[in-house]
């Protein structure tokens, strides 16, 4: 694999744009929900991360924190115990998404009436 020189600069607007990848991550919903998850409330182990974000999947919640970790935004820590408690926290570079993702997240709650009457008189306009 190529290696990208760490200067570089990107431009997401361009099709081969490798930052179209992370922006990928980030605008996925669970992704979303648990960098807020653990930006408001810290390390937090698997259990209260799925109880914390309801209605995602144990598998979906895997595969979304193992992407996290793979991109560097999130850490995860294994401590040898009887059961093996595992515990998943942000990294530097994951807190820095916090502030926009939960404000992102904010928008979304305080115009979801707004954008729920937009569709309804959409789909009305255009049946």
């Amino acid at each position: 694999m190529d290696m990208i020189p760490a200067d570089a600069r990107f431009d997401a607007f361009a099709a081969s744009c490798p930052s179209r990848r992370l922006l990928d991550t980030i605008g996925n919903k669970w992704a979303s929900l648990v960098i807020v998850a653990l930006g408001l409330e810290g390390r937090m182990r698997f259990s209260e991360l799925s109880t914390r974000i309801a209605g995602v999947s144990q598998k979906m919640l895997t595969q979304t924190l193992r992407g996290l970790e793979r991109d560097g935004l999130l850490i995860r820590t294994v401590t040898p115990s009887v059961p093996v408690r595992v515990d998943y926290e942000l990294t530097p570079l994951g807190l820095s998404l916090l502030d926009p993702i939960r404000h992102l997240k904010e928008w979304a709650e305080a115009h979801m009436a707004e954008v729920d009457k937009a569709r309804e008189e959409y789909d009305r306009d255009t049946a």
